[in-house]
């Protein structure tokens, strides 16, 4: 959520930003609202100075002596008006409540100023991308030669968009996991594990809510919601908390299943694993000072290509236009490695920089020194990676013309010394 002082202060960059990002929401009403609200908060204040200085004019006329029944029915006057004020300014705040909810975050000012994906900008092209002497298979036909998935009977089980990872392939999912955990604990991340299902008040820290309700899984009963990002679990482990500002940065991995419904996108990615409901993801999530936020995203950004580099697969890197920004993120870079069978690059992680607006929504401040005012943190999150897309670029550009698949040696131990993926 933004800071309406930061709405007062910029309200055309505000604009601007609810304008590329495609948000409706009521940029005038907001400021209207504002404004009224500090009319009447300034009345409310000089009514209760005046009510106070009444009560001690009260208090001294009671102890001379004296009749004091006309201030005493003016400082009931006084409450009177004051609970009116104040039943006016709560109803003013719902209001401005409402709208801000639906106000995105501002891009940062390194952020292309265009309206959707046309206007994001190659910043790192991959090194070089292995030339196949063969046509490259897709990835689903890989896996099912193999045996690595299941295709058919996963939709047996769940409908479409769902994976059934068999024998090898299970153990490959399993090994990329466990991987990736490592690799990011070595680089120092701290680990965590957490819950599959998130509360409302989570999704609407991170930015989910109110927004993409409808790409979710929802739990009736308890209003409780399937993870549809490990994002949003390990961001709220420190909501509505004030941290030691010696704990800074926090860095955490974690992995956790996710679940999107992806509403309104049948038809698109149908087959293998491209787009589907149910998907394994290892995280990143930074809690850090605003001052190293920047140098932080940066940092975070390498330590997400640092996976595919160790397992050998060619990526770029592409910094997002404001248009094509998530709804919270105010900076953010896309690594795409490239599939082969396929012809085209694949999203495999999202860099973000959120700056300080889930911790607003999220109430996670630090204190940057004992007894100093509590300031809002910043968050940043990264895959590290996300598992399907991983493991199809994975398939496709370790193919050999045999049909077999060899296995990066950065995976090799994982997966009990096996070099290579061949017929079962």
């Amino acid at each position: 959520m933004l800071d309406l002082k930061r709405i007062r202060a910029e309200p055309e960059r505000v604009r601007e930003a609810i304008a590329l990002k495609k948000t409706k929401a009521d940029l005038d009403r907001v400021l209207a609202l504002d404004e009224r609200r500090r009319e009447l908060l300034v009345t409310a204040e000089r009514l209760k100075h005046e009510r106070n200085e009444t009560s001690e004019e009260i208090g001294r006329l009671k102890k001379a002596g004296r009749d004091a029944s006309e201030k005493v029915a003016a400082m009931k006057r006084a409450g009177d008006e004051i609970k009116s004020l104040d039943a006016r300014i709560a109803e003013v705040e719902a209001d401005l409540d409402r709208i801000l909810v639906w106000i995105p975050n501002v891009p940062h000012e390194s952020v292309p100023k265009a309206d959707d994906a046309s206007g994001n900008v190659i910043v790192r092209e991959a090194a070089a991308i292995r030339e196949f002497g063969f046509a490259p298979k897709p990835h689903w036909e890989i896996a099912e030669s193999l045996k690595l998935l299941d295709f058919e009977r996963a939709g047996k089980i769940a409908g479409a968009g769902f994976l059934l990872f068999t024998a090898r392939g299970a153990h490959l999912e399993r090994a990329l996991i466990q991987f990736m955990l490592d690799h990011h604990v070595r680089r120092g991340y701290v680990e965590v594990s957490p819950p599959h299902l998130v509360r409302r008040e989570c999704l609407f820290a991170t930015g989910q809510l109110p927004k993409l309700e409808e790409d979710m899984y929802r739990l009736g009963d308890d209003d409780l919601f399937l993870n549809p990002t490990a994002e949003v679990p390990i961001t709220n482990i420190y909501r509505e908390e004030i941290l030691d500002g010696a704990m800074l940065p926090i860095r955490h991995v974690g992995y956790c299943a996710s679940y999107r419904r992806e509403a309104g996108s049948y038809g698109r990615d149908t087959r293998g694993m491209i787009r589907v409901h149910q998907f394994d993801k290892v995280e990143l999530v930074k809690f850090v000072r605003p001052e190293t936020s920047y140098e932080e995203h940066e940092t975070l950004l390498r330590d997400s290509g640092s996976v595919l580099e160790a397992l050998e697969l060619p990526y770029r890197v592409l910094l997002l236009a404001a248009g094509d920004l998530s709804f919270a993120g105010a900076k953010c870079y896309d690594l795409e490695t490239w599939a082969p069978g396929e012809g085209r690059w694949l999203e495999v992680s999202s860099c973000t920089n959120f700056e300080d607006f889930q911790a607003r929504r999220a109430g996670i401040r630090y204190r940057p020194d004992s007894g100093a005012k509590a300031e809002f943190v910043h968050t940043l999150n990264a895959s590290g990676l996300a598992l399907p897309r991983t493991f199809a670029t994975l398939l496709e550009y370790h193919q050999t013309e045999r049909g077999t698949v060899r296995v990066p040696d950065a995976l090799v131990p994982y997966l009990g010394g096996v070099r290579e993926l061949g017929p079962p």
